[in-house]
């Protein structure tokens, strides 16, 4: 048999220089940031690296384990990170689950600080390929295909909403939308479903003035006013004055109160500004790699449930990568989607770990059906 081990190698190593590539990022891009008169560049690239200790740890036992194990777990993960994602909503966990920028997202569980969207994701990615790969040809059907991930799945999406936070519940739908098409759902199916979904997308945009507002300014940036399109802006200006190399590593100015979070949300910005074109052309042949990889591996699985988990996985990673740069590009409206592996944010990273990890293992698993 053909010794493809390299594969498995070779994403261990994307991820780990995707990872210090992030650490370095996050700290260039919060070194000159204070919060309550202190400064923070220091102290938010130690508690990044300490996330990425904790992941890389977790991620290289998940990477020795057999994933088809996950099969078993999907509907306690799932049930996990709905549990999760309720605790936000309630109206006496303000102590664990305090407000912040209008919005309850994260989880004190004091002795580390979740979002349970993050964990959602790696948790429908799951969950969605453990069932459909259990139904095989039924996923064709809608009464006994899509129509119980629409049940299971929506009052989840309902939650991630109600934080508010659309733009995750629109990636969570796009990824398990990846994961059934992928198992053969129909695409009649998922038109009917748009048709469906569509009235409803556009009256939970209207129902909150700052979406209607990041719509409009995307759709006709020249009439809106220039508050509303300020983050965009300042994203493009950034990137521009990266130019070739970069004005060098800490040194961009975007960050310095015109580009807000810029470690995390718009920091692919920053990293165009400090590292240049050439900084970013490497970031985009890492995650077209990472991408690349994820695909052989899905191809090659030994089952079912290993092809469609490696092909969510690297969805996860892959689009959500897209949907940052694209908003930073100002190619599609803002959104507060991290960067995997390089914005600030130990779920994130932590998330985007446990996938590779989970990546490797089906790796590993089919190279021992061919031994």
């Amino acid at each position: 048999m053909r010794d493809l081990r390299w594969e498995t190698r070779l994403l261990a190593l994307v991820a780990a220089i995707l990872v210090v590539f992030g650490l370095t990022a996050v700290y260039g891009a919060s070194s000159l940031l204070t919060i309550s008169g202190g400064q923070v560049g220091s102290s938010f690239a130690l508690k990044q690296a300490l996330g990425a200790a904790v992941g890389g740890i977790v991620a290289t036992l998940l990477a020795r384990s057999d994933y088809r194990k996950w099969q078993r777990w999907a509907w306690p993960v799932l049930g996990l990170a709905a549990v999760l994602l309720l605790i936000p909503l309630l109206p006496f966990t303000h102590r664990i689950a305090p407000s912040i920028n209008g919005a309850r997202r994260w989880v004190n569980l004091g002795f580390v600080t979740v979002q349970p969207s993050e964990l959602a994701k790696f948790a429908v990615v799951v969950w969605t390929a453990m069932l459909a790969a259990k139904k095989g040809e039924r996923i064709r059907t809608f009464q006994y295909g899509l129509l119980p991930f629409i049940v299971v799945l929506t009052p989840l999406l309902a939650l991630i909403f109600l934080e508010p936070n659309l733009s995750m519940a629109l990636l969570v739908t796009l990824l398990a939308g990846v994961v059934l098409f992928t198992a053969g759902a129909r695409i009649g199916h998922f038109l009917a479903l748009a048709v469906v979904a569509t009235p409803l997308l556009f009256g939970a945009v209207a129902s909150a003035q700052y979406r209607l507002a990041r719509v409009i300014t995307f759709l006709n940036p020249g009439s809106a006013p220039s508050e509303a399109t300020w983050q965009v802006h300042q994203s493009l200006v950034g990137i521009g004055a990266g130019r070739l190399f970069g004005v060098g590593l800490g040194q961009g100015q975007q960050k310095l109160g015109y580009l807000p979070y810029a470690y995390s949300d718009f920091i692919f910005s920053t990293i165009g500004e400090e590292w240049g074109f050439l900084g970013v052309l490497a970031l985009l042949v890492l995650f077209g790699t990472f991408v690349w990889l994820g695909f052989r591996i899905t191809r090659s699985a030994r089952d079912s449930f290993g092809q469609l988990l490696a092909v969510g996985l690297t969805a996860l990673i892959g689009i959500t990568a897209a949907l940052h740069v694209g908003v930073t590009l100002a190619l599609l409206p803002a959104t507060g989607i991290t960067l995997p592996f390089i914005s600030y944010g130990r779920s994130s990273l932590f998330v985007a770990l446990v996938a590779t990890g989970v990546l490797i293992s089906i790796g590993r698993g089919r190279r021992s059906a061919e031994a």
